[in-house]
């Protein structure tokens, strides 16, 4: 039966990708890939020979019907991303409701993802946590960090390395300078580094070391806030006191 699968790719080592994701990389008849340059590596290590198009966020909006319409004439379509799932901050949710709203079945394989082994080396809580992907880098940014200050969960927040101190800076002004925090870099990779401490101790240390790589920043969320206890008898104290 055609369908759509979502197939996560390693986000580091190209060993990172399950027997499985392989094999159905082989059997489609087309894959979609956010760059068909950087998937053409990991393809033509394991000698998967594929029809490769072209599809990113620059292009999902007007080919999201057409790719539908294939999969319900017949074809199987894999979604691939430059590294990690299909649609967590890559390109994939606009295909994906398509084919929802159309009826097409979707298939998304478990795998590679860099904010799950970044939050469990974290050292930070985990239990519970908020995932902000990348935040917004003009317009809503501000807003946002007002709202993430009073967060209690864990949060996971995805960066470039060229706005790392900055980030690191701005959510200390707004979280404290002692909020516990992790900058995990280069995940899976030959130089993979985690760094923890409070955001002030974070951003001497991105601000003498300059950072490079995919980074995933982990914060701590904020302190649980006492919750006042309720007197059970005080609404019949107000209506005693109208009656007076």
């Amino acid at each position: 039966m055609s369908k759509l699968y979502l197939v996560p790719t390693p986000v580091g080592n190209l060993e990172d990708i399950t027997l499985r994701a392989l094999r159905i990389l082989r059997e489609v008849d087309t894959i979609l890939a956010e760059d068909t340059r950087t998937s053409g590596v990991l393809l033509k290590h394991y000698d998967i020979q594929a029809r490769l198009q072209s599809h990113h966020k620059f292009n999902e909006h007007s080919t999201a019907d057409a790719i539908v319409a294939r999969i319900q004439a017949g074809e199987t379509i894999a979604l691939i991303t430059d590294a990690g799932t299909p649609a967590i901050s890559d390109p994939g949710f606009l295909l994906v409701r398509a084919c929802c709203r159309a009826g097409v079945e979707v298939e998304c394989l478990p795998g590679a993802t860099a904010f799950v082994p970044a939050l469990v080396m974290s050292g930070l809580p985990n239990e519970k946590f908020c995932f902000e992907g990348f935040l917004p880098q003009k317009k809503g940014r501000n807003s946002r960090l007002e709202v993430l200050a009073t967060e209690e969960r864990s949060m996971i927040i995805y960066e470039s390395p060229y706005r790392l101190v900055k980030t690191l800076q701005q959510l200390a002004e707004v979280m404290g300078e002692e909020r516990e925090a992790a900058v995990c870099r280069e995940i899976s990779k030959l130089h993979a580094d985690t760094q923890r401490g409070t955001l002030a101790q974070l951003v001497q240390h991105y601000t003498d070391n300059e950072p490079k790589g995919e980074i995933v920043i982990v914060v701590a969320g904020a302190p649980e806030q006492p919750r006042q206890k309720k007197d059970k008898y005080a609404h019949k104290k107000e209506k005693k006191d109208n009656v007076e």
